[in-house]
């Protein structure tokens, strides 16, 4: 089962995503995080922590589980 991450904005950056789900404690973590840990967006591998999630997108973070995009 998924974990909901609720947004308010259109989108969210991946690496502010990281950060509000609670899986890194500083947007400066990111970078590091992203090369270090696969995560996939939709199904597709992502590095880039300037990817922007919508609303019912899908991030699983190895380790960390499943994540849902959803719209507060």
């Amino acid at each position: 089962m998924s974990k909901a991450v609720a947004i308010q904005t259109e989108y969210i950056p991946l690496g502010q995503f990281l950060k509000l789900a609670g899986v890194i404690d500083t947007g400066g973590m990111a970078k590091a995080f992203l090369a270090d840990v696969e995560i996939k967006v939709n199904g597709e591998l992502e590095n880039r922590r300037g990817r922007k999630l919508y609303p019912d997108d899908t991030v699983f973070i190895d380790g960390f589980g499943d994540f849902h995009v959803t719209r507060r």
